[in-house]
């Protein structure tokens, strides 16, 4: 898929690259940092979905959890929207149908799959940004370890785990995921503070109602909703904006193969809190993502 910088109709791996961007170690540091804190965020708040999920379903708990999110923002962002530019809105628009249609797929396919193996699935997406950004050079072979870290994790020691519905799901939200970290990094250098992204959850959040209410019926509880409103702060207002910050310390490939840390993060999670075993082949999937971030990492420090 050719993806075009929505702005100036530039190649997506040119954007990728941005030859121009040279993080200082601090900075790297800190969206480091800010990435970490982010993926746990998003697993912990997957795993600890499932009550919610079953009292309003995959999409009547993702549109709560969007509207939420995009309310609470805005109250404490209050964007300037009648200041905004064609372009700013052409942005906050794209990347608000993308995060909904990311969240939609994620957690859709959590259900059907174990949370190591849809996240690893998912993976694919970020993965995919890095090897556009990184190029035919040496540093391809971090995602590379990376991709065969995923493949040991989405392996049981007897066979493949999961099922056609949930695969779909997971790759509907990697192809999200790519797109959603290009999109984010053109937001987040629109837009002022968290701006940008505050638009795009209420856009996020307006484009999942009508799944949302067609699967609920319009049939809250107060302690429900309450559940919902703490999920919503983990998955997605916390990672989402700790992710925006983090691109514009980074570069989008290197932000990209951090990420692979998330499916070992998402087997953890699925272990300590879904009792989700793990092989000796998964721990040794997990060992090789959590190699492949360092390294990657550590040769984003050096450029």
């Amino acid at each position: 898929m050719d993806i075009k910088n929505i702005e100036t109709g530039t190649d997506g791996a040119a954007l990728i690259a941005q030859p121009g961007v040279s993080p200082t170690s601090g900075g790297l540091a800190a969206g480091v940092a800010m990435c970490l804190m982010s993926m746990s965020s998003i697993q912990f708040g997957a795993a600890l979905s499932s009550p919610a999920i079953a009292t309003y379903g995959v999409a009547g708990a993702t549109w709560l959890r969007l509207a939420f999110a995009a309310i609470i923002l805005a109250v404490v962002v209050r964007p300037s929207v009648l200041r905004y530019s064609g372009a700013q809105w052409r942005a906050t628009l794209l990347l608000g149908t993308t995060t909904a249609a990311m969240t939609l797929c994620f957690f859709a396919a959590i259900q059907r799959l174990p949370l190591g193996l849809a996240i690893a699935i998912d993976f694919l997406g970020p993965l995919s940004v890095a090897v556009f950004g990184y190029g035919l050079t040496w540093r391809l072979a971090w995602p590379l370890i990376a991709a065969a870290g995923i493949l040991f994790l989405a392996h049981d020691g007897e066979g493949w785990v999961g099922n056609l519905p949930g695969v779909l799901f997971a790759l509907g939200s990697a192809v999200g995921w790519a797109v959603y970290i290009l999109l984010t990094k053109k937001v987040g250098a629109a837009f002022k503070g968290l701006e940008g992204l505050s638009m795009s959850l209420i856009v996020a959040g307006l484009v999942a109602t009508p799944f949302g209410l067609a699967e609920t019926g319009g049939a809250f509880t107060l302690k429900g909703l309450v559940e919902v409103l703490g999920l919503a702060i983990l998955v997605p207002l916390l990672p989402y904006a700790l992710e925006m910050v983090a691109l514009r310390r980074m570069p989008s490939a290197s932000f990209g193969i951090l990420m692979s840390l998330e499916p070992a993060i998402g087997a953890l999670a699925g272990f300590l809190i879904l009792a989700q075993p793990m092989t000796a082949l998964q721990i040794l999937g997990t060992a090789l993502v959590v190699a492949a971030s360092a390294g990657a990492t550590a040769s984003a420090a050096k450029t």
